[in-house]
């Protein structure tokens, strides 16, 4: 498949999502791009160590933009505050070029992943009960942290 058949596959397949599969797709790459990183740590590639990391960055900066902190609540200032700890981890490996921090990250990403596929996947399609669900998640990964 060329480059272009490529790429026109991957915006059909974006197109057809719901938000929440492409949160899901998100954390997906996150979680690509953040053992990808960890991989190039350990091989001591600096360009593919960069490449993932910036993609890995850019993914949580979209997560985190994609907040709404007014209408949020609690959960949505959680999510938040878990972003910014993250980036933190992310720069701190980055400038140490140790991937500890990165596997923090990670398990972190795939906790807040299994609950927004638990969401898309319409196991919760009340949504108190699908913000019970990040909130649940959210409220593990702080408590990880913290």
């Amino acid at each position: 498949m060329t480059q272009q058949g490529l790429n026109a596959y991957r915006r059909t397949e974006v197109q057809s999502r719901t938000p929440l599969e492409l949160v899901v797709m998100l954390y997906d790459g996150a979680l690509r791009f953040v053992a990808m990183a960890g991989d190039a740590m350990i091989r001591r590639d600096i360009p593919a160590r960069r490449h993932a990391t910036t993609r890995l960055l850019a993914i949580v900066s979209e997560l985190q933009s994609t907040l709404d902190l007014e209408r949020g609540g609690e959960v949505a200032r959680s999510l938040d505050a878990l972003y910014v700890y993250m980036t933190e981890r992310i720069a701190t490996a980055a400038v140490t070029s140790d991937p500890a921090p990165l596997d923090e990250v990670r398990r972190l990403l795939e906790m807040l992943r299994d609950a927004w596929q638990t969401i898309a996947r319409g196991a919760a399609v009340d949504p108190v009960v699908a913000a019970g669900a990040v909130a649940a998640a959210d409220t593990v990964a702080l408590e990880r942290v913290r």
